[in-house]
């Protein structure tokens, strides 16, 4: 019996199955959660609903987070299919390429440090608000970060303040939501090869450094991420809230990384 056999998950975010929201979808099926998703536009809805398939579910609503008439009626038409869930699952970010290469003072801009917050942070507290009349007791909701939220990194630009931002929400709205017995969390994966990471100026040689320096030398996975999320979503975790979870090798404990002659 998996750790959650019985409970149902909302997953969205996946783009293709290298998503971390693909892990995630991967590694809360196995431990027995029945699943659903959203999907951006039409045109990605063909995409999803394949990979929806593949974990036995036919649940896939649209979901446009700029849009909070979108957003409402994504869980309006989930209700159709769910009175209440369990699992909230927000793996959602975006920023225009051209700010994530070169210096960030010069790349940002005013449309997108709002565009970068509005999507990548605010999305996440707007869906919540959405979710919490389906949400049954002891609900998980939880969120995708990284380092660049706390540290300068090269090229991540305005998605560093846009991921403090995003955690800094955690904080508010798990105690917000704590009274009623719903957690929420987050979880700061170290970097991993999907669609969206191509869009960061020179993310390979990001993961090569990453690589060499980890702790546990070596880059983590979607399954590194799934797995941990499973265990937010669980009563396993029952007792953490507004939590940010590192799942990046060791990565971030380092203050010096050297060969030692």
């Amino acid at each position: 019996m998996g750790i959650l056999e019985g409970k149902r998950a909302l997953i969205t975010g996946i783009a293709s199955n290298r998503s971390i929201a693909y892990g995630v979808a991967k590694c809360m099926h196995r431990e027995g959660a029945e699943l659903a998703f959203t999907y951006q536009t039409e045109k990605l809805r063909p995409r999803v609903e394949k990979i929806a398939a593949e974990f036995g579910s036919d649940i896939c609503v649209e979901m446009e987070v700029s849009s909070d008439d979108s957003i409402a009626k994504a869980f309006k038409d989930l209700k159709g299919n769910w009175l209440n869930f369990d699992v909230l699952v927000h793996s959602i970010a975006f920023a225009p390429t051209e700010e994530l290469k070169g210096s960030f003072i010069e790349s940002v801009t005013r449309e997108g440090f709002k565009t970068a917050h509005e999507i990548s942070s605010f999305s996440f507290a707007a869906m919540a608000r959405e979710a919490k009349s389906m949400l049954n007791e002891h609900a998980s909701l939880m969120t995708m970060t990284y380092l660049g939220s706390v540290r300068s990194v090269p090229n991540y630009n305005v998605m560093g303040p846009a991921k403090a931002s995003l955690e800094s929400s955690v904080r508010f709205m798990a105690a917000d939501l704590g009274p009623d017995s719903i957690r929420v969390n987050g979880i700061s994966a170290g970097p991993i090869k999907t669609l969206a990471a191509a869009g960061v100026s020179g993310f390979r040689s990001m993961l090569k450094h990453v690589e060499s320096k980890t702790s546990l030398r070596r880059n983590v996975t979607i399954e590194d991420v799934g797995n941990t999320a499973a265990f937010l979503g669980s009563d396993l975790s029952a007792g953490m809230t507004g939590e940010i979870l590192y799942v990046d090798a060791g990565y971030r404990n380092l203050g010096m990384n050297f060969d030692m002659e």
